[in-house]
């Protein structure tokens, strides 16, 4: 299994693409996210893959640095569908609200003739909280985070030798969801700054977490690996740097800080 960043970035990033990734395990691929716009064509092309290579799409929730990629996937899905140039199926897994949203869109920006492969051949995949499913050839359960902003899910899925891996979305992992993490082997979560520059920053009055008490919730959780996420990048030529530094002294396991289109292996 591989793990790709597309982007590492926060919703107001210039500097980096906004944070979505994709898990690789032998050619069989699952994205997460869109990032704000057409560049996730870029970012997919950068990353080495087609995008035609993304058949099983998750999207953890509607705000726009996570979806409106999403609205591209879906638009050129549909177009190559439409002239012949797709080749079998494809799903987009995620909850009611955004799924909606997504139909509404390509309802309305979209050709008729394109819309009509929704469904068809582009399937749209309702979760609910505690829904499991086999994903890239691997049990996945996803859970609602218990956003405070707009409705959100992560995910557990289960890797070989027992091992999981969680992505936590892009807010602090609440408590319910606090056993899907415990003890995993990978936990991908937000540091939205430095705890040392909160004060400049915000992260919590946006509902977001700092390096430092992502670091401490992973060493409480028995995490071994923690991948940082869905960071501001005016620190960005020095961000591995300054994060590490922060992040290390809480955290016991192994602390990933990635640039934008940095492979992982798991």
């Amino acid at each position: 299994m591989k793990l790709t960043m597309l982007g590492t970035g926060n919703a107001l990033v210039t500097e980096c693409y906004n944070t979505c990734f994709v898990l690789d395990d032998d050619g069989q691929c699952l994205m997460v996210d869109g990032g704000g716009g057409s560049a996730i064509l870029a970012q997919l092309k950068h990353a080495g893959y087609d995008w035609m290579d993304m058949r099983h799409i998750f999207v953890t929730h509607k705000h726009v640095d996570h979806l409106l990629g999403i609205v591209w996937m879906v638009r050129m899905i549909c177009q190559f569908m439409e002239h012949g140039k797709y080749q079998g199926e494809a799903w987009i897994y995620s909850h009611a609200e955004v799924l909606g949203l997504l139909r509404d869109l390509a309802g309305k920006l979209l050709r008729a003739q394109e819309v009509r492969h929704i469904d068809e051949r582009l399937h749209f995949v309702e979760l609910s909280d505690g829904h499991k499913l086999d994903l890239i050839g691997h049990a996945t359960t996803f859970f609602d985070i218990g956003s405070t902003k707009a409705r959100q899910f992560g995910f557990s899925m289960e890797l070989d030798g027992g091992r999981r891996l969680v992505c936590c979305g892009d807010e602090p992992l609440s408590n319910a969801g606090r056993p899907y993490a415990q003890g995993a082997e990978w936990m991908l979560h937000e540091a939205f700054c430095l705890f040392s520059q909160a004060d400049v920053f915000d992260p919590y009055e946006k509902h977001h977490s700092t390096v430092k008490d992502a670091c401490e919730l992973a060493e409480d959780l028995g995490v071994r690996n923690l991948l940082l996420y869905h960071t501001e990048d005016r620190n960005i030529a020095r961000r591995r740097e300054l994060y590490a530094a922060e992040g290390q002294p809480c955290f016991s396991g192994r602390l990933w800080i990635p640039d934008d289109l940095e492979s992982i292996e798991l």
